[in-house]
């Protein structure tokens, strides 16, 4: 989190501008609105091709291997009314995984010419990601044997999902990484169409276990032990799939696409070993609980972890405690009074990671949120930009949960076959409990990243005028790292009467939306007159109440001339108490831009494909287009060296 050294003077601070160009405002362009879908009639012809498709497919499919009958068990009959819109499946959902799911808007012209520079820009320098073609969930990250190890799907033959592997790559301080061969390939009926999310458990005795979905020669989800075929390896380089595969197949009632991403197993009361994995029933997301005492014989609890209905299918479900008093993070098999527990599930209708904070029975194996109004699913969430398939690990060499996730591309597949590569994954964060609030969890970068700051200049109580734009002179901002602290003028906010403070970062257009005391914040990625600019910024509103609201937002309307990307805007009402000053945190990796406010009680991460504001023309600006209110911010800046990744 920061600290008083992240906002230190300077010897010399640098010179501002004396005067400034305003802010322009003005509606949201037309671009890719997230809530337009085709119409139904295209939906249904849409639907009633891949049922075409997927008739003539299994017409024609012959001399497969045979899926061992006893494993297909049959869903129960759905009693769920008909949905009112239906949307086709793309490929990788129809499959039960996670792939690329932004299209360009039905219509558009899809042609931007794209140069190798501006392709070539976008390739991060301090984000994990492999050398080359389509990488997604990040998979049994651990600290073992002196290395940390991440996992992670990965398609080795092209930039776009297909048949998925085990990536691997190892680091000492989870900044710097050196890649692997491929630890599991697809090489047995159980996983022969795809080596799926898993997780790694370290055992008392320093054993390491894995157990992983595997979609087989029929695509049934089923899960499988792996291990080290030498643990005396740091580097883990050979694994072993257990002869008995797959250790669990999808029980009566789940459906055979439904059953994936065994977690983390933890210890019970009882001394045995336990995991969840995700599933649904009808439209009721739901966590399957499972007892093991070797990893290869499984007994299914009574009952389920959670569920709440109206939430779809859960994926990439973590469960892990948090401390209540300490700083420190917990391994997962930690209970007690002073423990919290996470019920965290990859939300399959809208690709957004959700997490609630409750209480876990160990004896009864279930688990309940402290409030029902922010349960799994429905309330809070790890990141409200673009940040899926999370997953945690408990590091025993600095005692701290870290929390991995994994960044999609939002531009178009013909882009990525372009460029030779798709996706990479979110800087590592650490996760504690907001001692403050007591009722979210506060996320911030690990420690390692800051040794990659470099150039450190300073700007000290600058005075933002409503309306203003002041331009920050840096070296360069492709690869930033900005810690900030902004004041509004309490006297402003005194005088004005309050309002409905109704407001959405979505809907209301973003940074060009002005109000009495918002938005303020940073222009990111910008290019000189801002024809490409992203706005990450707060939003006051005071209510009829008195109250002030704060809203922390990242706007990617105008982040691109290009019409061929994404460009929503993304954010979410964030808690600020009282006496405390607003601050956010902005880490600037080319096309990707992870933003952290209030000290990590919300986050949002950008995917940004500008076709002007890379290399030396990119540029970092102050704004304030607030109707009423300065603000004054202090603002530390570093230039980022590039990590080996």
């Amino acid at each position: 989190m920061a600290s008083p050294s992240d906002l230190e003077n300077p010897t010399a601070t640098s010179a501002l501008p004396y005067s400034y160009a305003p802010l322009p405002d003005g509606e949201q362009p037309a671009g890719n609105d997230r809530t337009i879908r085709p119409s139904r009639k295209t939906a249904l012809f849409l639907v009633s091709v891949l049922l075409a498709v997927a008739f003539l497919v299994a017409l024609f499919a012959g001399n497969r291997p045979i899926f061992p009958k006893n494993l297909n068990t049959s869903p129960v009959p759905s009693t769920a009314a008909t949905p009112e819109n239906v949307t086709p499946s793309s490929r990788g959902v129809d499959k039960g995984v996670s792939e690329k799911a932004f299209h360009p808007l039905l219509g558009a012209d899809n042609s931007y010419p794209w140069s190798n520079n501006m392709l070539d820009w976008q390739r991060t320098a301090f984000h994990f990601q492999p050398k080359k073609n389509w990488m997604n969930d990040p998979n049994g990250p651990v600290f073992y044997n002196g290395w940390y190890h991440l996992f992670y799907q990965y398609h080795p033959d092209a930039p776009v999902w297909g048949k998925i592997v085990w990536g691997h790559a190892v680091s000492k301080d989870l900044i710097n990484w050196r890649h692997l061969p491929i630890a599991m390939e697809t090489d047995q009926w159980y996983d022969e169409q795809g080596v799926w999310t898993g997780s790694a458990t370290i055992l008392p005795d320093g054993q390491l276990v894995v157990l992983y979905t595997g979609s087989t020669n029929e695509s049934v989800q089923v899960q499988n032990l792996a291990y080290p075929a030498d643990p005396s390896d740091p580097l883990l380089i050979n694994w072993v799939k257990y002869p008995g595969n797959p250790v669990l197949v999808p029980p009566p009632g789940i459906d055979n696409k439904d059953f994936r991403d065994p977690t983390t197993a933890w210890k019970t009361p009882e001394g045995k070993w336990r995991i969840t994995i995700g599933s649904k029933i009808n439209k009721t997301g739901i966590s399957l609980v499972y007892d093991t005492e070797d990893f290869r014989t499984f007994e299914l609890l009574d009952g389920l972890l959670h569920a709440v209905p109206g939430t779809g299918m859960w994926e990439c479900v973590d469960f892990y405690p948090i401390s209540k008093q300490g700083e420190n993070g917990l391994d997962t098999s930690v209970d007690g009074p002073g423990v919290k527990h996470i019920v965290k599930a990859s939300m399959d209708d809208d690709r957004n990671d959700y997490y609630a904070i409750g209480t876990y029975d160990a004896y009864k194996g279930k688990w309940t949120p402290d409030n029902p109004t922010l349960d799994v699913g429905i309330g809070l969430r790890y990141d409200y930009g673009i940040y899926y398939a999370s997953k945690t690990f408990f590091d025993q060499n600095k005692q701290r949960r870290v929390l991995w996730s994994w960044i999609k591309e939002t531009d178009t597949e013909a882009s990525d076959i372009k460029k030779g590569w798709a996706s990479v994954m979110g800087v590592p964060r650490t996760i504690v409990l907001d001692k403050k609030t007591q009722s979210n969890i506060i996320q911030w970068p690990v420690e390692e990243i800051n040794r990659l700051r470099t150039n450190l200049t300073v700007f000290k109580d600058v005075v933002v005028e409503a309306g203003s734009l002041v331009p920050l002179n840096l070296p360069s901002a492709s690869q930033l790292d900005i810690v900030a602290e902004f004041e509004v003028d309490k006297k402003t906010v005194e005088r004005l009467n309050g309002a409905d403070a109704a407001y959405n970062c979505a809907r209301n257009g973003g940074a060009a939306q002005r109000g009495a005391l918002g938005p303020f914040g940073f222009s990111v990625l910008a290019h000189e007159g801002l024809a490409e600019h992203t706005p990450v910024y707060f939003y006051v509103a005071k209510g009829v109440d008195g109250n002030l609201k704060t809203f922390f937002c990242a706007d990617q309307s105008r982040s691109s001339n290009a019409n061929d990307v994404d460009k929503s805007i993304y954010g979410s009402i964030v808690p600020v108490l009282k006496g405390e000053k607003l601050s956010m945190r902005i880490l600037v990796d080319h096309s990707i831009v992870e933003s952290f406010a209030q000290e990590g009680r919300s986050c949002i991460t950008s995917r940004v494909y500008p076709t002007k504001a890379i290399n030396s023309n990119a540029q970092l600006f102050l704004f304030n287009n607030a109707t009423a209110s300065k603000v004054t911010v202090s603002v530390n800046v570093w230039q980022m060296n590039a990590a080996h990744v």
